[in-house]
C-alpha cells in the first residue's frame, strides 16, 4: 500500500467485510469537517460506499471519484468494477474505465489497484486471507 493510500484510509489496511464492496471519495463535509464513519452508520448521512477514501479537498485534480469502484465476486473469482469514474482504475497494470466508461477486470491475490490515473498516489494491494 502506498503512503497516499494509507493517508486516504487513515490506516494500514482496509478489510472487505461484504460484497459488493464499494469505494469512493469522501466528499461530505460540514464546515470543512468530514462526516465521521459512525454518522454514516447511524444513517444521519447517506451512504453509497462501504469505504470512503479521503483526498485533500484543495487538490487541483481529483484522482478519486465519489463512486469510484467496487470489488465483487462471481463463481469463485474476484473482480474490480469501475463505477464510471472520471480517471479510471488500474488493476495489475490494466486500465479499467475512465472518462465515465466503466469496466471490469478480474482481481487476483497480490494485484495492485491504483485508484485513478497512473500518477495517482492511491495504490492498494489486494490480499485474500
Amino acid at each position: 500500500m502506498s503512503d497516499g493510500a494509507r493517508r486516504a484510509i487513515k490506516g494500514d489496511f482496509l478489510a472487505i467485510d461484504r460484497l459488493p464492496f464499494r469505494v469512493g471519495r469522501n466528499s461530505r463535509s460540514t464546515n470543512g469537517r468530514m462526516a465521521a464513519d459512525n454518522e454514516r452508520r447511524k444513517g444521519t448521512v447517506g451512504q453509497v460506499n462501504e469505504a470512503y477514501l479521503i483526498e485533500p479537498a484543495l487538490e487541483k485534480f481529483h484522482q478519486i471519484s465519489r463512486e469510484h469502484f467496487l470489488i465483487d465476486a462471481e463463481h469463485g473469482h474476484f473482480y474490480v468494477v469501475d463505477r464510471h469514474s472520471v480517471c479510471g482504475t488500474i488493476v495489475a497494470g490494466k486500465v479499467v474505465g475512465g472518462d465515465r466508461a466503466g469496466g471490469r477486470a478480474e482481481l487476483h491475490d497480490g494485484d495492485l489497484i491504483v485508484v485513478g490515473t497512473a500518477t495517482s498516489p492511491y495504490v492498494f494491494k489486494f490480499a485474500v486471507s
